[in-house]
């Protein structure tokens, strides 16, 4: 059979992920930092996941970019959003999927899928970075720990400090506050997880709980948040092996689905 190479590109705020297939079998994926120039980024990250497979740029037939620096990527041939990519690509992961609960570096989005994958319904929060992975940035700063290690400093506590600001400002003052009060650092990192999770549930409540539920995006790499997620909405979630290229993955499918129509 011959080779049908295409690619999706997700450039966010934070991050930026590629993923290249031939026909439907993924062969390289790659992430890295979007920085200050989501056109670098774009540019830089497309050509270390070529660079993986001894790839060129013009070996690829179609290139489908999606996230919020979508047009910004002078190499792509069509943009997508982001709702439709990480619809596409959870399902592909996982046909049974219904809910896909997406927290990016700067927005929270939870989306509805038909049994065939369509997206029939979705909801936003992209007016605050409240819950997202530049708010749990932030928080990490303020406890002086390292991102990586707030799911863990989070999982030691006894209890959870009720947190009562999701905006970021707000948040790290309310945080400081605490720390100077003596408070325990793991349990106020428990009160932040709590009120993601509590703010994420009231968007997946918003378009109505369907299983099964699907997480996506980078914030879904934090165990905390995930666990405090099943803990309220009372279902077990289904996390992708790389939760982050999720998007960039449906731009992929997406992109190989252009070909076949023409």
């Amino acid at each position: 059979m011959s080779t049908l190479l295409v690619a999706g590109i997700d450039v966010g705020s934070l991050s930026a992920e590629v993923v290249i297939m031939d026909r439907r079998q993924m062969i390289s994926y790659l992430i890295m930092p979007t920085g200050a120039n989501s056109k670098v980024a774009a540019e830089r990250v497309m050509q270390a996941a070529l660079e993986q497979t001894a790839l060129k740029l013009d070996e690829l037939k179609f290139i489908i970019a999606t996230g919020y620096g979508r047009f910004n990527i002078p190499f792509a041939h069509k943009q997508v959003t982001e709702i439709t990519c990480h619809g596409r690509g959870a399902y592909f992961l996982n046909p049974d999927a219904r809910t896909v609960i997406d927290i990016g570096g700067q927005d929270s989005k939870v989306i509805r899928l038909s049994e065939q994958g369509h997206v029939l319904d979705f909801v936003m929060n992209e007016k605050c970075a409240a819950g997202t992975g530049r708010f749990l940035e932030v928080m990490a700063q303020a406890l002086e720990v390292k991102l990586e290690g707030l799911a863990d400093l989070s999982g030691s506590a006894q209890r959870s400090v009720p947190i009562s600001s999701m905006c970021t400002v707000f948040a790290e003052s309310e945080v400081v506050s605490l720390i100077a009060q003596g408070l325990p650092r793991e349990e106020i990192a428990r009160g932040l997880h709590d009120a993601i999770a509590e703010r994420t549930a009231g968007l997946v409540y918003r378009i109505g709980l369907k299983e099964k539920v699907v997480m996506t995006g980078g914030v879904a790499k934090n165990s905390a948040v995930l666990r405090a997620l099943e803990e309220k909405l009372k279902v077990k979630i289904d996390l992708p092996p790389e939760p982050q290229i999720v998007g960039a993955l449906g731009a992929a499918i997406l992109a190989g689905e252009e070909i076949n129509r023409a």
